[in-house]
């Protein structure tokens, strides 16, 4: 079968994904990948798939750069001859719909990250975006045939506001983690704590910023880490919001990263206070590695810890709980070590890659073990 994977930034979809694509080329299936960025085609051919670069604005909603996206689509289906249409990320995932069912193909899988800005964000310009963003759904999620989702509250939001049906829904708890590619790593002689994420408030990123602030007044040697890219989405953070942090050695900040693997094995403790996740891919990038979790009992996020055992479940928007754990933690290094262990366990027994993509490749009838 041709399988179209429509995408957005190429890089993290191939760290995340680059098994689910080569277990569709061991089957014999020819896979082309779309997504917003050159320069990766080479990247990208070296296995086994087909890279076509589809241009569009991940940040706002213009409609007809919106119809020439779908336009995009709908010529590289015809072209392709393809069969089976699967997406992420919420443009791929509506105009990659839209125009499969514009083309005649029946399977259709988009993946649903995380609700995002649209069903997350606050205020007046968050409730227009959600109206929008809602219509988008019902429109792509009309024309598909099975929705992953990444974690059950989504299925119950997107299910109790008549978006979908829950008969559509596939729960897959995240993309997977590829344990042999984030492998078991020695902790770090001395505690420190890592965040990597978009530099977004949403992602309790300032809440990590004021623990940080007062935990160094009492441990001023523990290092404070932030890896990630400068993002245009409306709760975005400007490097001048966090000067004063990096100008008083709080954090250390070190930009966005190909490869995050000797940020985690560097750090003690992965922390992601965010306000609302898929299920997010740097945690078990994390747990693989043998770390432990600080994250908040959000959705997405909870389903990635055992309180007290492979890390700390702290409420939501509070630096307080946040510093607190932080603390306990840097007090008793030994129970760190051994909430590290605990990651390793609960990552190869929950998100090992081969599980969720087994799933994946089952719901399309195309199940690896055929």
């Amino acid at each position: 079968m041709n399988i179209l994977i429509n995408s957005g930034r190429i890089p993290p979809f191939l760290t995340t994904r680059r098994k689910l694509i080569l277990d569709l080329i061991h089957k014999g299936h020819k896979v082309i990948l779309t997504g917003y960025q050159e320069g990766f085609e080479e990247e990208v051919e070296k296995i086994g798939a087909s890279l076509i670069v589809v241009p569009f604005d991940r940040a706002g909603f213009n409609p007809i750069k919106d119809m020439v996206q779908v336009y995009r689509y709908y010529k590289i289906i015809k072209k392709y001859n393809i069969d089976i249409v699967h997406s992420y990320t919420i443009k791929p995932n509506v105009f990659g719909s839209i125009a499969a069912k514009l083309s005649g193909v029946k399977e259709v899988y988009p993946t649903l990250n995380g609700v995002g800005y649209a069903f997350s964000g606050q205020g007046l310009k968050a409730k227009v975006v959600r109206l929008f963003a809602s219509i988008l759904y019902f429109i792509a999620f009309k024309c598909s045939i099975k929705i992953f989702f990444h974690n059950s509250d989504d299925i119950n939001l997107m299910v109790n506001s008549h978006l979908v049906k829950r008969n559509k829904c596939v729960l897959t708890l995240g993309s997977g983690i590829d344990m042999e590619y984030y492998k078991e790593q020695e902790m770090p002689n001395s505690i420190s704590f890592l965040l990597i994420s978009r530099l977004l408030r949403a992602k309790g990123i300032m809440e990590y910023l004021k623990a940080a602030k007062f935990v160094k007044e009492k441990y001023p040697d523990v290092e404070f880490n932030l890896v990630g890219p400068i993002d245009p989405n409306p709760t975005g953070i400007k490097l001048s919001d966090i000067q004063d942090y990096l100008d008083n050695d709080i954090i250390k900040y070190h930009g966005p990263q190909d490869d995050v693997r000797p940020f985690i094995k560097g750090s003690s403790v992965l922390v992601l206070p965010s306000y609302r996740e898929g299920l997010p891919h740097t945690i078990l990038e994390a747990m693989s590695i043998g770390r432990a979790i600080l994250t908040t009992s959000a959705p997405g996020c909870k389903e990635t810890v055992e309180d007290g055992v492979n890390g700390f479940l702290v409420k939501l928007y509070s630096s307080s709980d946040l510093k607190e754990k932080i603390i306990e933690m840097i007090e008793n290094p030994e129970k760190v070590i051994e909430m590290g262990k605990q990651s390793v366990l609960l990552a190869k027994d929950r998100f090992e890659v081969s599980i969720v993509n087994n799933i994946i490749l089952s719901t399309m009838g195309l199940n690896i073990s055929n």
